[in-house]
């Protein structure tokens, strides 16, 4: 409870720090050691702040709380991926994964608990959104996934990828933060271009992240290119359709020179015909892209099942023929359903 009660000091800036010291009589370059522990050497506990002194380390006890997230539960699959379901400050869980590949290893990360989205295909949108996760949140989950490439893989990590729990576009404000503090030298160091935000494609906000000239990469969610399919799939579609994305990406494009990748996944009887895969060929013309077709990763018994091996070969087949990079992504983790569109905290979903 008190830890609750008490202000997390991550939530403050740089110059707050500085004033709070300012305020309690203290030198204002403690502000930048104590901000160094905090997000450079990923400190989680004021008593190891070794070049502070016992009554300063005191006085921030009593003020503040490191609200740091906690491995709640710890699971490996056959083929190297770990899932963590993590437990926040306030009990709530979210999930993120650890994916090893022979040249890289990625860090897949959410960044709300639950989803308000309604994608009729992904476990985690059958989670209400309960909130927003909050910067240092999403920054413990990269700094989790860093220790446990040292320790289990002794590498280091190589990629992150906004990919977990939650649309980022809908807390775009935190995850700007949160991404600015892995990539800045006072934080973790890691560059942009390592970084990849996915989102089912909220046209204004794609509009805002060029604006914002950031310097990561985009993909979009995408599925389908015909717009009746797309918004029986995803229900955004419908205020956010085929045309206005292509727009949006229109703009993205102009303002960053950045490709956009679409994940694309091709289900029976769904979208598993040319005429999907024509349109999709079309639609990657709009900007410069590639395509991950991803295995898709059954949540339940109901209507969606992989399309068949041929059908995918028509897709890879078409969008080639067009000079169109495509992709075949094999999932990983699916035996502790740490796979895309797997992620739903189980205790949530029975309670």
């Amino acid at each position: 409870m008190d830890q609750v009660e008490k202000k997390d000091i991550r939530k403050l800036s740089l110059n707050e720090l500085e004033d709070f010291f300012f305020s309690v009589g203290e030198k204002k370059f403690r502000a930048k050691q104590v901000y160094e522990w905090l997000w450079n050497k990923t400190l989680k506990n004021f008593d190891d702040m070794t070049n502070i002194s016992l009554s300063t380390r005191e006085i921030l006890k009593t003020n503040f709380s490191i609200n740091h997230i906690q491995v709640d539960h710890f699971q490996r699959s056959t083929d190297g991926t770990i899932k963590n379901a993590v437990k926040l400050y306030d009990g709530k869980i979210v999930e993120s994964v650890l994916i090893p590949t022979p040249k890289r290893i990625t860090a897949c990360v959410s960044s709300q608990v639950g989803c308000s989205l309604d994608c009729n295909f992904c476990a985690t949108a059958r989670l209400k959104r309960m909130r927003n996760l909050n910067p240092d949140e999403i920054f413990d989950q990269v700094v989790t996934i860093m220790e446990e490439a040292n320790t289990y893989y002794d590498r280091p990590l190589t990629n992150i990828v906004f990919m977990g729990m939650g649309e980022p576009l809908l807390n775009y404000t935190n995850v700007l933060e949160a991404i600015e503090k892995i990539t800045s030298p006072e934080g973790l160091g890691l560059s942009p271009k390592r970084i990849t935000l996915s989102t089912v494609g909220i046209t204004k906000m794609i509009r805002k992240l060029a604006d914002d000239n950031v310097k990561f990469n985009l993909a979009l969610s995408l599925h389908s290119a015909i717009n009746e399919t797309r918004s029986r799939l995803m229900p955004i579609n419908d205020t956010n359709p085929v045309e206005e994305l292509g727009e949006a990406l229109r703009y993205w494009y102009q303002k960053t020179k950045r490709k956009v990748t679409y994940e694309y996944v091709i289900w029976e009887n769904i979208n598993d015909d040319e005429r999907h895969a024509k349109a999709l060929a079309k639609f990657c013309k709009i900007v410069p892209s590639k395509v991950n077709i991803i295995q898709y990763n059954p949540i339940d018994e109901g209507e969606f099942r992989q399309a068949a091996a041929e059908k995918v070969a028509m897709y890879v087949e078409i969008l080639e023929a067009q000079g169109i990079v495509a992709k075949i992504r094999k999932s990983r983790g699916q035996d502790i359903d740490a796979a895309c569109g797997q992620l739903a905290n189980k205790n949530e979903l029975i309670n």
